[in-house]
């Protein structure tokens, strides 16, 4: 060590921070995201908000139809008429949205439970992510034409 640095490190001390050390101000900036995690808008990010938002999606259908099948109980008369509404293209179009969240959730899943449950799976979530996006729209590519089909009355 030099008597230059040498004397700089006793006259600053060692509890000091480096820049106050050289006599400057600190300098305030942005964070570093830190390198390597799932998160942080790649993939990983994406594919965690999307599983969420289905989530809630389905869980939200999923009270709803609780709520309309219990309508038979206290009327029928009023239980076919939210069916009725249910005929529509709009809600027709809601199914679809429906099975393509469900089969999302599903999916992604698997996904999450391969990188939590297999060795190596963090090191492929992303090669895991794209093939469950390619699934997705491998089965609804056989769902969606004949489900479409049906909403429009083809």
């Amino acid at each position: 060590m030099s008597e230059k640095s040498a004397g700089t490190l006793a006259a600053s001390g060692p509890g000091q921070p480096a820049s106050k050390k050289r006599g400057r101000s600190p300098r305030i900036g942005a964070p570093r995201a830190p390198a390597g995690t799932l998160y942080r808008g790649n993939t990983g990010m994406w594919s965690w908000v999307l599983h969420r938002i289905t989530g809630v999606a389905i869980f939200f259908f999923l009270l709803v139809h609780i709520l309309d099948t219990a309508l038979v109980r206290v009327s029928p008369e009023a239980y076919n008429a939210v069916i009725n509404t249910y005929k529509t293209p709009i809600m027709g179009l809601g199914e679809l949205g429906l099975v393509v969240a469900i089969g999302f959730h599903a999916l992604n899943g698997l996904r999450i439970i391969l990188i939590d449950f297999w060795g190596v799976g963090p090191k492929y979530h992303k090669l895991m992510f794209v093939v469950v996006i390619l699934l997705l729209i491998v089965l609804l590519a056989g769902f969606v034409p004949r489900h479409l089909m049906h909403v429009f009355g083809g």
